[in-house]
């Protein structure tokens, strides 16, 4: 259990680490370049680094094809909104509206599932919902786009959980991942032809280490997840929030005030207590990949 948990905490502080490196890449490439290429560098490393039993030929063998793609979807949408969040906000306000997915999943699954939602997660969302308004300050400070995109991730986010729910226990880990993958390769490479900038040598080196922190981050939560339910490693990703603002302060002059301070952690506490619930309530399976919500 321990060891699944420290697992988690590894990989999101990989991914945390690569997303600083995807913001640093902001002024110099496009977006769409950024997602294809930091894809594709992440797609030869789990490649690389499958695990045994898995065969890749097997990717399109699925029982739910529908539903998988539909996950697919939200994944091209969240790779390319998140990284246009990063590249234009600063990355604790984008991790704390990207965090709002579990406060979504509750919302959602009332129509799509038919759940009945208890005081406690109504409190938790009302609580991640004030916290979104303390970073965001709608009314007193310009929004921008990235914050917009953000929510879209968060939404998108949400949609790919509530379907993972669904089929997390009769597909294949290598349909979950793969498909995703090559989806958003396809799209973002072809979104990516008429805007084409050659990346500098500093900007293709940086894009190396992001596949190697992304490919190596899929691999360690794949394994944390078979070692420990899933419902304890998942809420190491609220570490991303302290790995944001540590990233942000250090690297990108983005020093946030109290007021956000405060409405990071809401949402933290807010999105935590509905991870937690949504195992409790919905039956959530303990044994598939969480896999992070966008590539």
């Amino acid at each position: 259990m321990l060891k699944g948990v420290a697992l988690g905490f590894l990989t999101y502080g990989l991914f945390s680490s690569a997303d600083a490196l995807i913001k640093s890449l902001g002024g110099e490439l496009p977006v769409t370049e950024i997602v294809f290429l930091a894809t594709l560098t992440s797609f030869v490393v789990i490649l690389v680094l499958r695990p045994r039993g898995e065969r890749w030929r097997d990717m399109f063998r699925m029982n739910h094809p529908k539903r998988v793609l539909l996950r697919a979807a939200c994944g091209i949408v969240s790779g390319i909104g998140a990284t246009f969040a990063f590249v234009t906000i600063p990355l604790a306000e984008a991790y704390a509206i990207i965090f709002l997915s579990p406060v979504l999943v509750t919302l959602l699954s009332i129509p799509l599932l038919g759940e009945r939602v208890g005081w406690r997660r109504v409190g938790a969302v009302i609580l991640g919902l004030t916290g979104m308004l303390l970073v965001v300050k709608p009314g007193f400070r310009e929004l921008h786009p990235g914050h917009l995109a953000a929510f879209i991730v968060a939404f998108a986010g949400a949609t790919s959980m509530i379907v993972l729910r669904m089929i997390g226990q009769t597909e294949r880990r290598v349909s979950l991942i793969g498909v995703v993958m090559v989806s958003a390769l396809v799209v973002s490479g072809i979104l990516m032809i008429p805007v084409f900038v050659w990346p500098s040598t500093d900007a293709i080196l940086k894009l190396c280490l992001i596949g190697v922190l992304g490919g190596t981050a899929q691999m360690t939560m794949m394994a944390a997840t078979r070692i420990a339910p899933a419902n304890r490693v998942a809420p190491a990703q609220y570490s991303q929030v302290i790995w944001a603002v540590v990233f942000g302060v250090l690297f990108f002059a983005e020093v946030p005030d109290w007021i956000a301070l405060v409405g990071i952690g809401m949402i933290g506490l807010s999105g935590l207590f509905t991870l937690l619930r949504e195992d409790k309530v919905s039956g959530w399976p303990r044994r598939v990949p969480l896999l992070r919500n966008r590539l």
